[in-house]
């Protein structure tokens, strides 16, 4: 039985198997917490197995997790099937909808894909079924995202990176399934790496909080909080949260979900991935690979000499990257007033939280 939490370490479901729930979320219902994401068991950077459908496992102190099986299953037989292996499949969101009693699953394909498919069911643990399929809201690129609602108005919202160009924010059409014509645009004018994507919203205080990343795959860089009074914004960047981060790369992680626990004050959970773990950022790494990327796009301002670019030969790429090696992170948020913090700790409890 575990009692804590050990961020970047193996985590093991009950039967003492390795939990597969990458770039995932959790959903908490009658005294459960679920948890669920991308299986990537099989995603080896040497097969073209990208994610082997959707897992979800069950806790009581999200300490110790149940594997329930395949919260969507992967279609084997059919590889134009967006639930086949080989597809792009990142990132699976739900929402319930109280007017529907639907749950809502939204899936995002990256790569030359760029779109989502959304899913229902009748209850949490499925059957989902297929409702829509390459949707791309406003004819636009689709990217990381997080879609969240508003308890009070039952109104939903999609936050996600447009073409790597700049994050929309739309609302949700009443049964999720759609968006309308409300939307705003945020952190427009920036380039790679320096471009946000995988948008984490959360609420506090009647204030709502963006955690992004900036644009490097795998490789990971550091985050950026902002905040807003209003859903549509505008958002003020408050900054990088993870404090006295010597890898300069949200200790090496990517942030995929922000939980609120339902039984506790004020304790926000930062989910995130160590995707690569046998490549570790370090600051200086990072300086270099910053530079080589803006290099890019504005070699006015930014250059890496050769010798400095050929030192991140090893870095792994997107297709190549062996993921089924890939840890979890998850640390608590600390607040001073309206500024929100992300600290490291090598173990730590629920329990000494209010």
């Amino acid at each position: 039985m575990n009692n804590s939490i050990k961020p970047g370490e193996l985590w093991l479901d009950t039967d003492g198997k390795i939990i597969e729930a990458h770039g995932g979320a959790i959903f908490y219902e009658n005294g459960t917490f679920y948890w669920y994401g991308e299986n990537k068991e099989f995603t080896d950077g040497i097969s073209p197995v990208w994610t082997h459908g959707v897992m979800c496992y069950s806790s009581q102190d999200l300490y110790n997790w149940k594997n329930e099986g395949y919260l969507i299953e992967p279609v084997l037989d059919d590889e134009t099937s967006l639930l086949h292996p080989h597809q792009r499949l990142d990132r699976p969101h739900i929402l319930f909808n109280e007017k529907t009693n639907k749950y809502v699953c939204w899936l995002k394909y990256s790569g030359d894909a760029a779109c989502y498919a959304i899913l229902t069911a009748d209850k949490f643990l499925g059957p989902y079924i297929m409702v829509k399929e390459h949707f791309r809201p406003h004819e636009k690129k689709a990217g990381d995202f997080d879609i969240c609602k508003d308890d009070a108005t039952g109104k939903a919202y999609l936050y996600f990176d447009s073409d790597h160009e700049c994050t929309l924010c739309v609302e949700l059409t009443d049964d999720y399934c759609d968006v309308t014509d409300s939307i705003s645009k945020h952190f427009e004018g920036l380039h790679p790496p320096f471009v946000r994507e995988a948008a984490s919203h959360f609420i506090r205080n009647g204030l709502h909080y963006l955690i992004t990343s900036g644009l490097s795959g795998y490789v990971p860089n550091p985050s950026e909080v902002a905040v807003s009074k209003d859903w549509h914004g505008s958002y003020v960047v408050q900054g990088n949260p993870h404090v006295n981060d010597d890898s300069s790369a949200s200790f090496n992680s990517q942030i995929s979900f922000v939980f609120k626990h339902p039984h506790k004050k004020d304790l926000y959970i930062a989910l995130a991935d160590r995707w690569v773990p046998d490549y570790v950022m370090t600051a200086e790494k990072y300086d270099v690979l910053m530079r080589a990327i803006a290099s890019r796009f504005n070699p006015e301002k930014y250059s890496a000499t050769a010798e400095e670019k050929m030192s991140l030969r090893d870095a792994p790429l997107l297709a190549t990257a062996n993921t089924s090696k890939a840890r979890y992170v998850w640390l608590p948020l600390r607040f001073e007033g309206d500024k929100a913090y992300i600290d490291w700790h090598n173990e730590w409890r629920t329990e000494d939280y209010e």
